[in-house]
């Protein structure tokens, strides 16, 4: 990350100097304006999210008290142990694993990193060459990297805190790319690995969930233009009141004190609020010396070219600095999408993908490099390019969904 990130502040300076050289005599002030701009915007976007991050940190409290995500777990032991065969052979691990991919699917971040990491060290016990990864470690990661989360609260967040007149609109889209990416992840790695994906339960439960996703989808499809904007609006609105409602159930039927959990959880959500602070003001800096020095344009640019040349839209091209930055940082993702709403609109077709690439997959460089370094393996075999196959398949359904929806 360190290269990437002076590489970006080299290039917005080789770029300043050589439109300097052009005559343009205004390039380092405005390198420089853009530096102090970036870092106001970072300050700005993260206080702007306090009130917001606090409220959904109190909810996602109740959800971890409430044990929601170990009864999730449960329900998800069967399918993981056809995905996932060592799992049979090693039932220590099955607790911590479906965990945190139930975490996961709740958007709860900060349960699902340390039981993530308790999953990796149990899978680790049955390692017969403890530096190289099993196949289970591997899909285990492919699972994490491509993930379907039932609450995006991130991206949410950043929607709202950026003046969308709805920030749930991308929900039904975001859940549709996020799809595609956990699929095709995971068909990759049951190809390679030699896992028959023709078994009752894997699918039914596939055929479950995409013939809701597609129900879903026809509704909006189908519906005329002004229906069908009311129409995703409803359905993302609606999908996350059902899940909030499931909070609750599950404290009340836990007999957990709702209201100092919530009030406990969202003590956290100012703390970290104030925490991401750095890495926003780090990477937004970076992005605005690439887009100041004209790096970034002339990268977009010749991008918009070939895909002219091609026949196609030429539209995509504004949110792809997003799917660029997403396999590498998450911080340079969240920075990159912070700045296609800042510049093209947070509600234009752009602003509105690049939430939507923003939650279709995970960062699939840092979750390996955490996950198998906590456990000392370094040979990763096809682990990387089944995640970056999943990141691929998400970000471009991410694409073509965007249009369906709003191109």
């Amino acid at each position: 990350m360190h290269r990437l990130f002076s590489l970006f502040f080299l290039a917005g300076v080789a770029g300043a100097c050589l439109q300097l050289l052009m005559g343009d005599m205004e390039a380092p002030g405005r390198l420089v304006n853009a530096l102090w701009d970036a870092a106001d915007l970072a300050v700005q976007v993260s206080l702007g999210l306090i009130g917001v991050l606090a409220l959904w940190s109190g909810l996602f409290r109740l959800a971890e008290a409430s044990r929601l995500a170990d009864r999730l777990s449960t329900w998800l032991t069967p399918l993981l142990s056809r995905l996932m065969p060592g799992l049979k052979q090693n039932p220590a691990a099955s607790a911590p694993v479906t965990m945190n991919l139930a975490a996961n699917m709740l958007g709860l971040d900060n349960a699902a990193t340390p039981l993530g990491l308790k999953a990796m060290e149990a899978l680790q016990t049955h390692n017969p060459a403890p530096r190289v990864a099993t196949d289970s470690q591997i899909m285990f990661l492919v699972l994490n990297t491509s993930s379907v989360t039932l609450v995006p609260v991130t991206v949410l967040l950043f929607r709202a805190q950026q003046g969308a007149a709805d920030p749930a609109a991308i929900y039904l889209p975001l859940l549709m790319a996020t799809t595609v990416s956990t699929f095709a992840g995971v068909w990759v790695t049951a190809k390679v690995q030699k896992i028959p994906l023709f078994q009752p339960l894997i699918l039914l439960v596939a055929g479950l969930w995409l013939a809701l996703l597609a129900g879903l989808g026809l509704m909006v499809w189908l519906s005329p233009p002004e229906v069908a904007n009311m129409l995703s609006s409803l359905l993302g609105n609606g999908i996350l009141l059902l899940v909030l409602a499931a909070f609750f159930i599950a404290a009340w039927r836990t007999r957990v004190d709702s209201y100092d959990v919530f009030v406990e959880g969202a003590k956290e959500g100012f703390t970290t609020a104030v925490r991401i602070i750095p890495y926003l003001v780090a990477m937004l800096a970076a992005i605005a010396m690439l887009r100041a020095g004209g790096v970034l344009d002339l990268l977009l640019d010749g991008l918009r070219w070939l895909a002219a040349a091609l026949g196609m839209d030429t539209r995509f091209v504004e949110a792809l600095p997003v799917a660029l930055m997403k396999p590498l940082s998450g911080s340079g993702a969240r920075a990159a999408m912070i700045d296609v709403m800042q510049t093209q609109g947070v509600d234009s077709l752009a602003g509105r993908m690049a939430a939507v690439m923003q939650g279709s997959t995970e960062t699939t460089f840092y979750v390996l490099a955490v996950y198998f370094g906590s456990v000392g393996i370094r040979d990763f075999r096809y682990a990387l390019w089944c995640g970056l196959a999943a990141d691929a398949a998400g970000l471009i359904a991410a694409i073509l969904i965007s249009y369906a929806f709003w191109g």
